[in-house]
């Protein structure tokens, strides 16, 4: 049953990596690319645990794996927001329209 469900997190990490992969085909937006390695990373670690015969969720290599991979959808976010910031000197206060 174990196998089973390893199984079904593998395929949907491995697909939300390519829904994620072509949006960044689309978009060019680093932050969707981010989000496809984070989902690949897991899928694959997902995938070695299955695979090893001494598959336990204890060790501290899938810790590490797991870590890096929501590092970096962190990454992904704080990128996003930080190239959203208003640059110095601009201010975002609406533009007065003439009146007809």
């Amino acid at each position: 049953m174990k196998l089973l469900l390893l199984g079904a997190i593998v395929m949907a990490s491995l697909a939300v990596g390519l829904f994620f992969l072509r949006f960044w085909r689309d978009t060019r937006d680093r932050f969707f690319l981010f989000f496809a390695a984070a989902f690949w990373i897991e899928g694959m670690s997902r995938m070695a645990q299955g695979l090893i015969t001494v598959s336990e969720e204890r060790e501290p290599f899938f810790y590490l794996v797991r870590l890096f991979s929501f590092l970096l959808i962190i990454a992904a976010v704080v990128d996003k927001n930080r190239s959203k910031s208003p640059r110095a000197g601009r201010t975002n206060r609406p533009v007065a329209m003439p009146h007809s």
